[in-house]
């Protein structure tokens, strides 16, 4: 079942969304070579606990860290810990944060340091597919036409897209129906209506589109070792297009 939020509801995801937001403008600031990504976590965790609200991942399915912190080859999942950030490399921070019951839910891909042309472009055309797919929402389109929005623009760049990681719905809990895929045939799926929430995100990778998971059970690696991005925003479902609930950008 698809749950459309209340105006109250919908509320408290503005707010979780927002202190979403407020972090990742800390993170960009932060990201930097030198820095692990436990040291990134750690400056998360305070900042979202400093606006009254907690870190949706944090103890999730046993989940270690406060965000998930991916690196190059690394798709999502990946647990914060010692490894230093290197000029060149890029990082897919994945950030919750929820608010009086609420989840918003957020990942981007950031450079480290000045990046490669084909690192650049792999970010560029993984947001332009989250925005493509964005563009499309609104009340009575089906859900896979915006997945299939998100497909075109990827491989029309060359690019893979992943299909064993979905985007989601998200409210109450941080993972509700429907999973969007960010491929599909247009014209299909569920019908959108007003109040629907939803985790849009596209994960984009520069070779093959197979991934695995590390020994850790969390760490999702492609299996061909190229690099991969991750940009995804929470947005509410309007009559005529959609909120983005995880922007700072009104």
């Amino acid at each position: 079942m698809i749950i459309c939020k209340s105006e109250v509801e919908l509320g408290f995801m503005r707010e979780a969304g927002r202190i979403v937001a407020e972090t990742h403008r800390l993170m960009a600031n932060s990201v930097k070579p030198g820095i692990t990504t436990r040291e990134l976590d750690a400056i998360a965790d305070k900042f979202i606990r400093s606006k009254g609200a907690t870190p949706s991942f944090k103890g999730y399915n046993g989940f270690s860290g406060s965000i998930c912190a991916s690196v190059n080859e690394e798709l999502v999942h990946g647990i914060p810990g010692d490894r230093i950030l290197n000029e060149g490399d890029i990082i897919s921070i994945d950030i919750g944060a929820q608010y009086r019951g609420y989840h918003g839910d957020s990942a981007w891909t950031y450079g480290v340091g000045k990046i490669s042309d084909t690192a650049q472009r792999l970010l560029d055309v993984t947001e332009r597919s989250l925005y493509a797919g964005l563009e499309l929402i609104k009340s009575d389109v089906r859900l896979y036409t915006i997945s299939h929005a998100i497909e075109r623009v990827i491989e029309d760049a060359g690019f893979s897209v992943v299909r064993e990681y979905v985007g989601h719905g998200v409210g109450a809990d941080l993972h509700e129906e429907p999973q969007i895929p960010n491929y599909g045939t247009p014209d299909r799926g569920p019908r959108l209506k007003p109040g629907m929430t939803l985790a849009i995100e596209p994960m984009v990778v520069i070779g093959e589109r197979y991934v695995k998971t590390l020994a850790d059970n969390w760490t999702v690696v492609t299996v061909d070792g190229t690099w991969c991005a991750h940009f995804e925003h929470t947005v509410a479902v309007t009559p005529d297009g959609c909120e983005i609930l995880t922007t700072l950008e009104k």
